[in-house]
């Protein structure tokens, strides 16, 4: 038993070391994408938070109709924090957003409350 469990260890390691780096990248988001994440987006203007989604489970980037170009906006599903307090309190809906690559400044990261 053990010896089958160092040979399926060892075959993973060499699967992963073959693969790019993209394809790697794209194994450990749908990974990710599955087990979920607890993302937080936050929004600035002029140097300040303006805005706040919460529970986002990815940040999308928008593909052409063409099926191949990337589009220059992000989007998701997240409820909005009014009150930057990191949890969906009664009246904070979930919400559809995008936010542009160019115009707003944001950030996107793991709740560390969670």
């Amino acid at each position: 038993m053990h010896k089958l469990f160092l040979i399926t260890l060892v075959a993973v390691a060499l699967f992963f070391t073959a693969c790019t780096q993209e394809t790697q990248n794209k194994l450990g988001r749908s990974i990710q994408n599955w087990t979920g994440t607890h993302g937080v987006l936050d929004i600035y203007m002029g140097g300040k938070l303006v805005q706040r989604f919460i529970n986002i489970d990815k940040l999308s980037t928008a593909i052409a109709t063409d099926g191949t170009t990337p589009r220059n906006y992000r989007y998701g599903y997240g409820y909005l924090d009014t009150n930057f307090n990191y949890k969906v309190d009664e009246g904070e809906k979930k919400l559809y957003f995008e936010v542009s690559n160019y115009s707003t400044p944001y950030v996107f990261y793991e709740n560390p409350g969670k």
